[in-house]
C-alpha cells in the first residue's frame, strides 16, 4: 500500500500569513510551484493560496499585492490528508473536494504537499485519468 507520505513532495515551504502576496508570488516563482501553504506564527497550517488566487482575488480586483497579505486570502479550514493515509484515501479526498493539491500532515504539522504530478508518478494511468475527469467537471 502506497501512503501519502510516499507520494508527497516533502518539505513544503510555507508563506507566513502576515507576508504579502508579492512575497508569496516570489516564493512560488523561486520554487516553481503554483500553490503555497499559509502558516501562522504557530507554524501550523492556516490555509493555502494559489497563483490563481493572487490573480483573481487581488490583481483582477485592482488591489495591491504589496499590501494584501497571504492570510487575507487563506480563508476557511484547509483540506488535508494524514501522512499515513493510503493512496485511495488521498484520491478520494482530492476528488471529493475537487482540489488539485493537498497538504500532508503528520502529528499536526505540515510535512509535504501532493499535487497532480505527484499522483501521476505513483498511480496507474486509469486512476489518474479518472481523477482528472472528476476534477475538471
Amino acid at each position: 500500500m502506497t501512503t501519502a507520505g510516499e507520494i508527497m513532495h516533502a518539505g513544503a515551504r510555507c508563506v507566513q500569513e502576515d507576508e504579502t502576496l508579492m512575497d508569496a508570488a516570489r516564493i512560488m516563482s523561486e520554487l516553481d510551484v503554483g500553490a503555497l501553504p499559509v502558516c501562522g506564527p504557530d507554524n501550523r497550517l492556516h490555509g493555502i493560496i494559489t497563483d490563481r488566487d493572487i490573480v483573481v482575488k487581488c490583481l483582477a480586483k485592482g488591489k495591491n499585492p504589496d499590501h494584501m497579505t497571504a492570510g487575507h486570502l487563506a480563508q476557511g479550514k484547509p483540506v488535508t490528508v494524514d501522512a499515513g493515509a493510503d493512496s485511495a484515501q488521498v484520491l478520494r479526498t482530492m476528488q471529493d473536494h475537487r482540489i488539485r493539491r493537498v497538504p500532508v500532515i503528520d502529528d499536526h504539522r505540515l510535512v509535504g504537499m501532493i499535487s497532480e504530478a505527484d499522483l501521476a508518478r505513483h498511480m496507474s494511468e486509469e486512476q489518474v485519468g479518472h481523477f482528472v475527469e472528476v476534477i475538471c467537471r
